[in-house]
């Protein structure tokens, strides 16, 4: 049968994985495997001059520049050691992504839209890297200097199994991981690497099953079908669209996060079953969960967060989604989901308020 080829995102990472990702993350594997067994002591390092070796190949010299660029400014701005600046920083970098003149120049770099898109994304993912490194460095003490140096930046920026695509790993998980040495047994992680690699297999045939036999996203992207259709038949759309973003997240998560374990590290947990959620808290707590991490450490608990006024809770929930919706493109239905996100997520919070009173739990 014919592939639905309207979901761009599967169609795009899958077709670059087997052109390139996958055999460079199998290269990422052999290396850091050998350094385990090896020079464990220097496995940082050489995972680092890997990771830039790829991104050199796969992004060419001057997408390869324009990363290392976005590090040095960071890292620069980071010096200040003001969180504030570190932030505006952030978002200024952001925002070059979206200049048109920067865009087309970019553009001319590659001799296909793919590559171009794969700089974009790339660089997007990069530039919450770079925040959550420059954060760390603004709050760290002096005793953690060699920790928060500039080739530990690198070393973080340029980790391969995250660099294109994620998940997100903060930058203090990051370095108290990667530097803590533990025994290395081979049998252990060859058990771990062929469960995980039937695992993935069993969710990407899922996923291309889907996408062989439903045709969910090209029924909602044709106006007709969906104006003839009943109201049983939309929900029933709607929550295949949703199940197949959560399977399509399994394929996308998981591969990076088995070269997480096989490194050593420990992988944001992985999203969970849309199945079983009923609130939009939940959603945002267990789907992407290193986003979620990222989110609450450097927006939502530095504004205040749950801790202070009800005023003050409703401006980090809404600044948290509004950078969430601008650093997904910032177009204007971005702006509407982030919008209504936070309506749900606020109207969630507000009931479980009013029902924690004691009155209330007494009529109950």
């Amino acid at each position: 049968l014919p592939q639905d080829p309207m979901d761009f995102e599967w169609s795009y990472w899958i077709e670059w994985g087997r052109e390139r990702i996958l055999w460079l993350l199998a290269g990422h594997l052999l290396v850091s495997q050998m350094s385990r067994l090896l020079v464990e002591k220097y496995k940082p390092w050489c995972l680092m001059v890997y990771g830039m070796a790829a991104c050199w190949l796969l992004l060419g010299i001057k997408g390869f520049a324009v990363i290392l660029l976005h590090a040095a400014i960071s890292f620069a701005v980071a010096q200040f050691q003001l969180s504030l600046l570190t932030w505006l920083c952030s978002l200024i970098l952001l925002s070059t992504l979206r200049i048109p003149a920067v865009e087309e120049t970019k553009r001319k770099w590659y001799d296909t839209e793919n590559e171009y898109y794969l700089l974009l994304f790339t660089v997007s993912v990069r530039c919450l890297f770079c925040t959550s490194f420059s954060l760390e460095y603004c709050w760290h003490a002096p005793t953690q200097k060699s920790s928060h140096s500039f080739p530990w930046m690198l070393a973080y920026v340029f980790y391969y199994p995250t660099f294109h695509n994620g998940p997100l790993v903060n930058f203090d998980e990051f370095s108290k991981q990667m530097r803590r040495q533990e025994a290395f047994s081979v049998k252990t992680n060859l058990s771990i690497l062929i469960v995980g690699i039937i695992r993935i297999f069993f969710w990407w045939c899922l996923a291309e099953l889907m996408i062989h036999l439903m045709y969910i996203h090209a029924l909602y992207s044709s106006a007709l079908p969906l104006e003839s259709a009943s109201y049983w038949a939309l929900g029933g759309l709607a929550l295949a669209q949703v199940l197949f973003f959560y399977v399509k997240y399994l394929v996308l998560y998981g591969v990076p996060g088995l070269l997480l374990q096989m490194d050593g590290l420990k992988p944001p947990a992985l999203p969970c079953c849309v199945s079983l959620m009923h609130s939009f808290t939940k959603m945002w707590r267990s789907f992407d969960v290193g986003l979620l991490r990222f989110l609450v450490r450097y927006i939502y608990v530095p504004m205040g967060g749950s801790q202070s006024s009800l005023l003050g809770t409703l401006l980090s929930t809404a600044l948290t989604f509004a950078f969430v919706s601008y650093w997904h493109g910032g177009q204007s239905y971005l702006w509407y989901w982030g919008a209504f996100n936070w309506l749900g997520v606020i109207v969630e919070n507000g009931t479980k308020r009013i029902l924690s009173i004691p009155l209330i739990q007494d009529l109950i």
